[in-house]
């Protein structure tokens, strides 16, 4: 099942657990109180997933939603697609590293929060963010899509509430954290890759990149590579002026948007690539929106995260999911 888009509008009324007004205030108290007293203490990697039931729902979910967006695992222990979706989110909020907080909740013990949330099926993900529900998905989904989802989940967390997140400290339990450590080097593959390029074998270098992710997800210079490569995949062979004449012709034609995008970045004309995605996630719904979506996404990463373009491209992608 894919992702539901998040929305601002479809608030969960939470109104029997606690009003989230109430827990806003007195989570920011407390940090306010902390502040004064040299800010709030680092927490172990360990703490970033918690187990929450229907008594402590205020205190560890509401209020902690204040400061951090909290990330609510619905499961049970006879749920076969949990024990394959639980480990990975507990993985995933080690690797993000106090951007976001996992609450696992055990439906079976806590059937007054399934109520509240209206769970029909599990594995079910929310995420609460100053004392807002959000649904996120349902069932087990692909780890590259829960990336996604979570980014613009941060995203809206700091961009719309200034949730600054947990400060983390591996070395609180001796030890640090197993995500996103490097298996390289990897510098035969990626010169491989960059040879393929050369040679323009497009499919090799693909493939190159893909081995070194294959090791280690996170590999920035692989991941930029392999966002790079596929983009000359896609524009191999393109006609520019059928491309661009088909999205003129049809501003509604998402597949048209998608390779006139494609076009335009793999030009030089970031911003309007960008732009044009922007524009077209903003007025589709359903499938032909996440696919706007998610190509927007695979955009960012051939410029790289940090670029100014991109960053003001993600403000305006959060301005109008949410």
């Amino acid at each position: 099942m894919q992702p539901r888009n998040m929305s601002m509008s479809g608030v969960v009324d939470l109104a029997a657990v606690k009003a989230a007004g109430e827990a806003k205030a007195k989570a920011e108290q407390a940090r306010a109180e902390a502040a004064r007293h040299g800010g709030p203490a680092a927490v172990p990697p360990s703490a970033l997933v918690i187990d929450v039931d229907e008594a402590g729902f205020e205190r560890d979910v509401l209020q902690r939603s204040a400061e951090v967006p909290v990330v609510l695992d619905f499961w049970a222990e006879w749920c076969e697609p949990c024990k394959q979706l639980g480990p990975l989110l507990e993985r995933l909020a080690v690797e993000y590293s106090g951007r976001f907080l996992l609450a696992k909740i055990d439906v079976d013990a806590n059937q007054m929060l399934m109520q509240q949330f209206g769970i029909q099926g599990i594995p079910a993900v929310f995420a609460v963010v100053a004392g807002q529900a959000l649904p996120l998905f349902q069932g087990a989904v692909p780890e590259a899509q829960i990336r996604e989802t979570l980014d613009q989940l941060i995203l809206v967390g700091e961009e719309r509430f200034g949730l600054t997140g947990l400060a983390v400290d591996p070395a609180a339990e001796g030890a640090e954290p197993a995500a996103r450590q490097a298996a390289g080097p990897y510098d035969a593959l990626l010169e491989a890759a960059m040879s393929a390029l050369d040679a323009g074998d497009l499919a090799g270098a693909v493939q190159a990149y893909k081995n070194v992710l294959a090791d280690d997800p996170g590999h920035p210079e692989a991941k930029l590579g392999l966002a790079q490569a596929e983009l000359l995949s896609r524009v191999q062979g393109m006609d520019p002026q059928t491309v661009r004449k088909n999205a003129a012709d049809d501003p509604a034609d998402v597949a048209a948007q998608i390779a006139a995008a494609d076009l335009d970045l793999a030009g030089g004309h970031v911003q309007d690539a960008f732009g044009r995605l922007v524009e077209t996630v903003r007025r589709t719904f359903g499938e032909d929106r996440d696919a706007a979506r998610v190509r927007l996404l695979e955009l960012f990463e051939v410029i790289g995260p940090e670029d100014p373009r991109v960053m003001a491209a993600r403000q305006a992608l959060a301005r109008v999911l949410f």
